[in-house]
């Protein structure tokens, strides 16, 4: 996995933006707006239109079919994530080449969701984000260029009701909680996948993205 470079995101050229960030290599940007779509509706097209780099990517059929089944259950996930305040979300493909790695594709979901929050010091806020939510691990409190912020944990296990296949794996869940300086509302982002395995260098991924959050235009005017 492959964390030296970084692609601005388009959010660095519009003025109206409420949060700047950049991506490392291997993600692709997936239109919340296309969720869900019917087949051969133009969002369809627009989604397809997407994920059509990483398919391409994508070295065998087998893993093709794996990815499109996740997609369909991330479709599922991303609907109810923008009823409570997502405002982006990327897939993510990078290959296993980590020295215990066997070189097989690793997929991850990233998201930037919005949750509105009594107003309160930024610190205060970035510690009562986690201690007020279940099953965080692995809290981390950094001072980072846009201000405090908690990194955190989860490992979720399917639930018997979900249906999933016997031996399906649990879902790793990797947090960044970055408080607005309005003190009124917190930026979650959130790195999901099933390579639990792989923890540190998701934990990595997700803390180098932290680290270039911006909650003012890194370009003069939000145009250049």
């Amino acid at each position: 996995m492959s964390t030296a470079c970084f692609a601005i995101h388009g959010s660095a050229r519009n003025a109206d933006a409420a949060i700047w960030f950049a991506e490392p290599q291997g993600f692709t940007t997936v239109p919340l707006d296309a969720f869900p779509s019917p087949p051969g509706s133009p969002a369809d097209d627009v989604l397809r239109q997407a994920v059509a780099p990483l398919l391409d990517a994508i070295p065998d059929e087998a893993t093709r079919q794996l990815f499109a089944a996740q997609l369909a259950t991330a479709q599922q996930l991303l609907q109810a994530l923008r009823e409570v305040g997502t405002v982006h979300s990327s897939i993510g493909l990078h290959r296993d080449d980590t020295e215990n790695g066997d070189g097989s594709p690793l997929l991850s979901l990233f998201t930037i969701t919005w949750r509105d929050t009594a107003w309160s010091p930024r610190s205060f806020a970035a510690a009562r984000a986690v201690a007020t939510a279940d099953h965080h691990t692995r809290i981390e409190y950094a001072d980072l260029a846009c201000g405090p912020a908690t990194l955190s944990e989860t490992l979720r296990a399917p639930a018997p009701a979900a249906g999933l296949p016997p031996g399906r794996r649990a879902l790793l869940q990797l947090h960044a909680h970055l408080p607005h300086p309005t003190g009124k509302r917190i930026a979650v982002l959130t790195l999901s996948t099933a390579a639990a395995a792989r923890r540190d260098e998701y934990r990595a991924l997700l803390r180098q993205i932290a680290e270039l959050v911006s909650f003012e235009s890194p370009l003069e005017g939000g145009s250049s």
